[in-house]
């Protein structure tokens, strides 16, 4: 970790506490003075960190953040599996699935099952070549490494099992039922909570590798939201304060055992879960590729996990791709 990321970090902590801490007592404890101090609050700032000072009383966070901790991570794991813990932590990455990518593409070894989550991207992605807004300590930025030897062609179902392990997290934690709309994102209340992002190299039908992206909204500032084009929540608004570390483990436990599923028997034993989640289930939708759309009452998914339309009295099934499904609103 760059120094000056370590400085801000530690700057982040004193203020999460959740008082008033002063500009000196602050370069008092990192040995630098107040004017670094208010360059590295605003550079935090400018992360998407909501800060503000009074004047004799020093800086405060607007509300806290549910930081990551190596260490924590590491004992909550063990303390649950025994084991060593796969969860790899970064403070700062341009996106959480490019860095597992292109240690893929350097051919640099890393067992099946290892996780990168960070505290910010500075380069976030989601579907379609969208931006995801990623600010600093705000949400979980989360991706998940997995050797599939069956190939790509087998994987392509392979969203409906990573929205399951989303919603097996949030109801093991929090008992809250969340939606899921296909064919990669997470919905609470008719609102994005979440999405999934999954990228594969290999071969079509032999070993393949995915990096399984999971960006989930924890406490969502309004600055950041301003350039999200669609109806979105946090868990924090339904949950109140949450353990992102312990938030972080649970996942990697549920997505292991998805994957474990799927990897025995595919979609077999989780279509009819998936249906019952379903965010649009029986609603009049629109499925667009960007040059045709179709229009049709969503029905829920297949056997393969596409998409099903009813036109006319008919069903018609879509598959993945650069879609885009949304509910016809009046």
């Amino acid at each position: 970790m760059k120094t000056s990321d370590h400085k801000k970090q530690t700057i982040l902590a004193a203020l999460n506490q959740g008082t008033f801490i002063s500009g000196q007592e602050l370069g008092e404890q990192l040995g630098i003075s107040r004017a670094a101090i208010a360059k590295h609050i605003t550079a935090l700032q400018d992360m998407g960190v909501d800060i503000f000072r009074v004047n004799g009383r020093g800086y405060k966070l607007n509300y806290s953040l549910p930081l990551i901790n190596q260490n924590k991570l590491n004992s909550l794991w063990q303390q649950q599996f025994h084991t060593d813990c796969p969860i790899e932590y970064h403070a700062i990455v341009d996106s959480t699935n490019s860095e597992l990518m292109r240690r893929l593409q350097s051919d640099l070894n890393m067992a099946s099952g290892h996780v990168l989550v960070a505290e910010m991207q500075q380069a976030g992605r989601g579907r379609r070549g969208r931006t995801w807004q990623s600010p600093f300590g705000a949400n979980l930025y989360y991706s998940y490494y997995w050797m599939f030897d069956a190939g790509m062609q087998a994987a392509m179902g392979l969203s409906i099992a990573v929205g399951l392990a989303v919603y097996d997290a949030l109801k093991v934690l929090y008992g809250i039922n969340v939606e899921l709309k296909w064919p990669n994102d997470i919905y609470l209340n008719q609102q994005k909570l979440a999405g999934i992002l999954v990228e594969l190299e290999g071969q079509v039908e032999g070993p393949c590798h995915l990096v399984i992206g999971i960006g989930l909204n924890i406490c969502m500032p309004e600055s950041a939201s301003k350039h999200i084009d669609q109806a979105w929540t946090d868990l924090q608004t339904h949950i109140g304060s949450i353990d992102k570390n312990q938030l972080v483990v649970q996942l990697t436990h549920s997505l292991s055992e998805r994957l474990v599923q799927y990897k025995e028997s595919g979609l077999k034993e989780m279509v009819s879960q998936w249906n019952r989640l379903n965010a649009f289930k029986g609603e009049l939708v629109t499925l667009s590729t960007g040059q045709r759309q179709w229009c049709g009452i969503c029905e829920g998914i297949d056997a393969q996990g596409g998409i099903l339309l009813r036109q006319d009295g008919e069903l018609k099934a879509f598959y993945g791709g650069e879609v885009s499904l949304r509910k016809v609103t009046s």
